[in-house]
C-alpha cells in the first residue's frame, strides 16, 4: 500500500531535522533526504527536476557577488584599518563611561557597512576590543556582549551576504533588500549604544571611564583629524560599494568586484597586501562560498521534492488552522524562526523555512519584501542564541582564557532582548524597513 503523500512530506522534515541533530552537514543532509524521497515518490524522473532546478541556480549571476563580498571582507579585516580607528575613537571619547564598549559598537557598525561577513567582524573586534576592555576592568559579560552583538551587525547592514542569498531565493531585488536593511541595522546599533550608556551610568563599575593617565596622552593631538584620516578608507569603500548600488550605477555583482579592488587598495596602503594575505583570504573565501553553494544545492533538491509532495500546502493549512489571523500567523512564524535559530545555521533556515512561509505570507496580503526583511532582522538573534550561536563560537575561539563561556552567554542575553525590541518596532512601524525601498532606491 502506498504511503500517503502527507505522511511523506512530514517524514521528510522529521528525518532532515534528525540528521542535522546527528551532526551531518546541512547541505549533504538535504541532498540525501531530497534524493531518497524523490526517488521513492517519482522514480528516476525526479532527476530531471533536480537538474532543472540546479541549472536555474547556476544561471543566477547575482550569486557571483557572494565570493566577492566575502573576499572583500576578509581583505578589509587583514588590512589593519579597524585597529587604528578603534584606538583613535576610544581616546577621542575622553572620560566618558563605557567609551570602550561604545567604540566597539561604532567601529562594528562602520565595519558592517563595508563587509557582510560576521566571522571577520566578530573576530576583529574580539582581537582588538576585548583585550582592551578586560585590561581596563570592564565586566566580562558586557565586553563579550558588545563584541558579539556589534560584530553580528555585518549580516544585516549591507552589503550583507545573507541579503545577497535571500534576493534570488525569494525573487526580490537585492538592491531593495539592501535599502530596506539599512534602517533596521542602524536601529539595532542605536539600541546597543543606548544600552551601554544606560548600564554604564547605572553601574559605573561595569564600564569604567578612561584613566587620567591615558587621557593625558591625547593632549596636543587633533583627534578629530586622526579619526577622519583612519575612517576615510572605510568611508571610501562604503561609498564605492553601496553608493554605486543605491545610485543605480552598478548592480550588486559589479559593486562587489569594485569592493574587492577598494579593499585591496586599503590593504596595500597599510602595507598589509602580501601574498600570504591574499592566499589566506582566497582559501577562506573558497570555504565560505563552497558551504553556501552546497547548502543551496541541497536545499534545491529538498525543497523541490517537499513542495512537489504538497508539503507547503500542509504547512499552510496548519498555519491557517490555528485561527490566529494574519498578524498572529506572522508572530507565530517569527517565533518558529527564533526557535530554529537556536539549532540551525541562518542559511539552513532560509532555504528550508522561508520558501515554505513566503507563499502563505503573500496569501495573507503582506508585502514579501517586508516579510523577508523581518526574517533578516529576526535572524540576528540566531547569532547570539545558544546552542548554535555562531558569533559566540567565533568569540570563544579567540577570547583570552580569563573569559569563560558563561561570561559570554551572560553578556549576550541583554542584546538578544534588544534585538527582539528592534524586531517588534519593525513590526509595529513597517516604514522602518519599507521607507528607503519606497523611494525607488
Amino acid at each position: 500500500m502506498a504511503i500517503p503523500v502527507e505522511y511523506l512530506s512530514v517524514g521528510m522534515m522529521c528525518i532532515l531535522l534528525f540528521l542535522i541533530f546527528l551532526g551531518i552537514r546541512l547541505g549533504f543532509a538535504m541532498m540525501a533526504v531530497g534524493f531518497l524521497f524523490g526517488l521513492y515518490y517519482r522514480g528516476p524522473a525526479i532527476l530531471s527536476l533536480f537538474m532543472n532546478s540546479m541549472f536555474g541556480v547556476m544561471q543566477n549571476s547575482v550569486l557571483i557577488a557572494i565570493p566577492l563580498f566575502v573576499f572583500m571582507g576578509i581583505l578589509l579585516e587583514k588590512s589593519g584599518v579597524a585597529e587604528r580607528l578603534f584606538d583613535t575613537v576610544y581616546r577621542a571619547m575622553g572620560s566618558m563611561r563605557g567609551s570602550l564598549a561604545l567604540t566597539v559598537i561604532l567601529i562594528s557598525t562602520l565595519f558592517a557597512a563595508c563587509t557582510g561577513v560576521i566571522a571577520a567582524s566578530v573576530t576583529t573586534m574580539a582581537l582588538v576590543g576585548l583585550p582592551a576592555m578586560i585590561a581596563r576592568k570592564y565586566d566580562y559579560g558586557l565586553a563579550c556582549g558588545v563584541v558579539c552583538a556589534g560584530g553580528s551587525l555585518g549580516i544585516l547592514i549591507p552589503p550583507s551576504v545573507m541579503l545577497v542569498v535571500m534576493g534570488p531565493m525569494c525573487n526580490l531585488s537585492v538592491t531593495k533588500l539592501f535599502a530596506g536593511a539599512f534602517m533596521p541595522g542602524f536601529l539595532l546599533s542605536i539600541l546597543y549604544i543606548l544600552y551601554v550608556i544606560v548600564i554604564s551610568w547605572l553601574r559605573p563599575e561595569v564600564a569604567p571611564a578612561i584613566s587620567k593617565e591615558e587621557l593625558a596622552t591625547t593632549k596636543g593631538e587633533n583627534m578629530f583629524l586622526k579619526i577622519l584620516l583612519y575612517a576615510l578608507p572605510m568611508i571610501f569603500l562604503l561609498v564605492a560599494v553601496l553608493g554605486s548600488i543605491m545610485a543605480g550605477i552598478t548592480a550588486p555583482t559589479e559593486a562587489s568586484a569594485l569592493g574587492v579592488v577598494g579593499a585591496a587598495l586599503i590593504a596595500f596602503a597599510y602595507r598589509n597586501l602580501t601574498w600570504k594575505t591574499v592566499f589566506e583570504a582566497t582559501i577562506e573565501t573558497v570555504k565560505v562560498t563552497s558551504m553556501v553553494l552546497f547548502v543551496n544545492m541541497g536545499a534545491t533538491m529538498f525543497t523541490s521534492v517537499f513542495m512537489f509532495m504538497r508539503g507547503g500546502k500542509i504547512v499552510e493549512n496548519l498555519l491557517f488552522a490555528t485561527g490566529l489571523g494574519p498578524v498572529g500567523i506572522i508572530f507565530l512564524m517569527m517565533f518558529i524562526l527564533f526557535i530554529l535559530g537556536m539549532v540551525l545555521d541562518w542559511i539552513g533556515i532560509l532555504y528550508i523555512v522561508v520558501p515554505i512561509f513566503l507563499p502563505v505570507v503573500i496569501k495573507l496580503g503582506f508585502d514579501p519584501l517586508y516579510f523577508v526583511l523581518m526574517v533578516a532582522v529576526n535572524l540576528q538573534m540566531s547569532f547570539l542564541t545558544p546552542p548554535f550561536a555562531s558569533a559566540i563560537f567565533f568569540l570563544r575561539g579567540v577570547a583570552p582564557s580569563v573569559v569563560t563561556t558563561r561570561d559570554i552567554y551572560r553578556g549576550v542575553v541583554p542584546f538578544v532582548a534588544l534585538q527582539a525590541v528592534a524586531l517588534g518596532l519593525c513590526f509595529l512601524f513597517p516604514q522602518i524597513v519599507l521607507w528607503l525601498p519606497s523611494l525607488g532606491v
